[in-house]
């Protein structure tokens, strides 16, 4: 009889557990399921970039410390830049106004004060830049994304106030598709097109600047490439380097050309596409004296010599968006040199005075730092605003710029 129990309840037991295990791998199942698919307009679904490395794994390795790749990120003790140390973690707007960047459990708030009792708190949720300039922040109220106005500025290793914000603190400043459309490789809006603020799916959003970004969305590629693993004819993607010269500008421009209205929803320009489709854009050239070093760089190039006599210069002639380059000057240097040594018909004049070294810095006489108009913030204690400085795209001489270049050289030798 003890023998019959036992085994009775040795399979209740066995069907018991079984059960349990089914029951949990159903609701799995069920929670894996109500993760979306992201789809772009086109319904074209996105894999996420991780999923390159299988076969692109050293380039996408160095892709991750790309400002491109860095551009979004969600907001961690990791990802933000500024100090949240006693002392180092305010902003005075004035005598009575302040935010402080204040640590509650895991999470970080930019809280307001006035005469040193609290108003209101915002939570970081993303990080906006990649910090080689500065960080913004954005924070979410319910299904909208509104900018922090408490930036980090990178030069001054300090916190400021967020470009063009008034003296005075305001968490009402909405971020909009075209934000986005930039600093993320997608999101999902599921407002009307003339609603303001606009509302987004907090589950489809893929941050950063990402390998979908520029070769766009990539399952169907995965899915054929892993069915087909000895293919070597790419499908279902998109090589930039195999597109015409004005297909790679656009590419490019869509982001880093200035100020430009478009005329179709936010991302639904993708590589290949013609900009002018998607974006009014200025059929008077402004003058390179009048654009702004920050974020029109495709029209600084577009008005430099050495891009008019070139047709075969783009962005990526002198930028790998692989890999981090930023600093590397010597490395651009030899790029300049690639059409400007012996044997082409310009050679730089200073050659034969400044010698070797001329190899390694074309850039700071040719591509000098200017300040910006557009990043200019109030630091603690600044009546004036201080501007970042950004290499400009305007390909000249810059006679200053090149007898200060020529001063620190000859005083090296």
């Amino acid at each position: 009889m003890n023998a019959i129990l036992h085994h009775r309840f040795t399979i209740g037991t066995v069907f018991l557990i079984v059960m349990v295990i089914l029951l949990f791998a159903t609701c799995i199942n069920e929670q894996v399921d109500k993760i979306p698919v992201i789809k772009n307009s086109r319904g074209e679904s996105f894999a996420g970039s991780a999923s390159c490395a299988g076969c692109h794994q050293n380039i996408y390795e160095r892709h991750l410390t790309t400002a491109h790749f860095l551009t979004s990120q969600p907001a961690t003790s990791a990802t933000i830049r500024g100090s949240f140390k006693p002392g180092q973690n305010s902003f005075a707007f004035d005598t009575q106004q302040s935010v402080l960047m204040e640590q509650h459990d895991s999470a970080f708030y930019q809280v307001a004060y006035k005469n040193g009792v609290m108003q209101e708190a915002h939570r970081f949720d993303f990080v906006i830049g990649s910090g080689i300039m500065g960080q913004s922040y954005l924070t979410w109220n319910k299904s909208r994304l509104f900018q922090l106005p408490i930036t980090y500025f990178s030069a001054a290793n300090q916190w400021s106030n967020s470009p063009g914000y008034p003296n005075k603190i305001l968490f009402s400043r909405p971020i909009t598709s075209r934000c986005l459309e930039c600093h993320s490789t997608f999101a999902k809006t599921i407002s009307p097109p003339e609603a303001s603020p606009e509302k987004f799916d907090r589950r489809q959003l893929i941050l950063g600047v990402t390998c979908e970004k520029c070769h766009g969305p990539g399952a169907n590629h995965l899915a054929f490439q892993t069915s087909h693993p000895k293919s070597t004819r790419a499908q279902d993607i998109i090589n930039p380097a195999r597109l015409s010269r004005q297909q790679q500008l656009d590419l490019c421009a869509s982001c880093h050309g200035g100020r430009l209205q478009k005329k179709r929803p936010s991302f639904e320009f993708t590589a290949g596409d013609t900009l002018s489709n998607f974006f009014a854009l200025d059929t008077v050239v402004p003058s390179p004296e009048n654009i702004d070093v920050h974020g029109n760089q495709y029209g600084l190039l577009a008005a430099s010599k050495c891009f008019r006599l070139n047709d075969r210069l783009t962005c990526s002639s002198c930028h790998n968006t692989h890999e981090k380059e930023r600093g590397n000057t010597a490395l651009f240097s030899q790029r300049c040199i690639s059409c400007h040594a012996a044997g082409h018909e310009k050679i730089c004049p200073k050659a034969a005075t400044i010698g070797e070294a001329i190899t390694t810095n074309c850039i700071d006489c040719h591509m000098p730092l200017q300040s910006s108009r557009a990043i200019a913030v109030f630091l603690p204690g600044k009546t004036a605003p201080t501007a970042a400085l950004i290499r400009s795209h305007y390909i000249r001489i810059y006679p200053e710029a090149a007898a200060s270049v020529l001063r620190y050289i000859l005083k090296k030798k």
